[in-house]
Parts: C-alpha cells; sequence; structure tokens
C-alpha cells in the first residue's frame, strides 16, 4: 500500500538459507528503490539463525555513514522467493525492501494497483 507520504509498503517473509521452511513473517516493510539492499531487524534474523558474513558501510539518506553486518537469507513476496543480501538492520534502523531483493524476486512496483507485481521476462543474452 501507499501511505499518506507516497511510501510504498508490503509484507515479506525472511528464512535462513539452512532451514527455509522456517519463516518469519514481516509486515509494513518499506519497498525502497532507491536503497540496494534489504534491511531486516537484526533480533529476526539471529533467531532465524542468519549469519553476517562481512560489515557493510552505508549512507543514509541525510549524510550519515553507518556500519551494519550483512549476510545471505531467502525473502518471500508475493509468492516469489528469492537468496539475497541482508543488513542486520539495529533498533531505530527502517525496515526496507532493496533493489537487490527487488531484482531477485524480479518484481517491479505498480504505483497504480499500490502492489508488487511481475516484473515480466528476465532479459538474457542470445544464444549463439
Amino acid at each position: 500500500m501507499i501511505d499518506d507520504t507516497g511510501i510504498f509498503r508490503t509484507t515479506l517473509s525472511v528464512a535462513s538459507i539452512a532451514d527455509p521452511d522456517d519463516r518469519r513473517q514481516l509486515n509494513d516493510v518499506m519497498v525502497d528503490t532507491g536503497s540496494e539492499y534489504n534491511w531486516i531487524p537484526r533480533a529476526i534474523l539471529e533467531d532465524l539463525g542468519v549469519e553476517p558474513d562481512r560489515v557493510g558501510r552505508f549512507e543514509t539518506a541525510d549524510g550519515r555513514i553507518l556500519d551494519r553486518e550483512v549476510g545471505l537469507a531467502i525473502i518471500y513476496a508475493v509468492g516469489r522467493r528469492t537468496a539475497t543480501h541482508v543488513v542486520f538492520a539495529n533498533a531505530g534502523d527502517l525496515v526496507l525492501l532493496g533493489a537487490i531483493g527487488l531484482e531477485g524476486l524480479n518484481v517491479r512496483v505498480d504505483l497504480g494497483r499500490k502492489e508488487l507485481m511481475p516484473a515480466g521476462p528476465v532479459p538474457a543474452a542470445a544464444a549463439a
């Protein structure tokens, strides 16, 4: 849905790659095509057993620089799933579905319908 400020939100689920059947649902997740990564609350990722594999550096819209752990998880939305990078969001950080998650799910934002929609065929190289 798009709220009064024009921000698009959705519901998604997240699971660890080691146990994709153990999912946690997240409601009211901001869809942010300007953010590369998906930001998921640290407590949820830790509860699922998602392990960080590096620390990433991120710049917020107001110019702050944040260091956050990054790992791999599976996200589920609109009947699709993808393995993707997730940021271990701290308290006070936004929960986001970013461009990498949208691309992995092969969905696009349909503002007219106020929902995520299949993006259609994925471009591929032509056979030789």
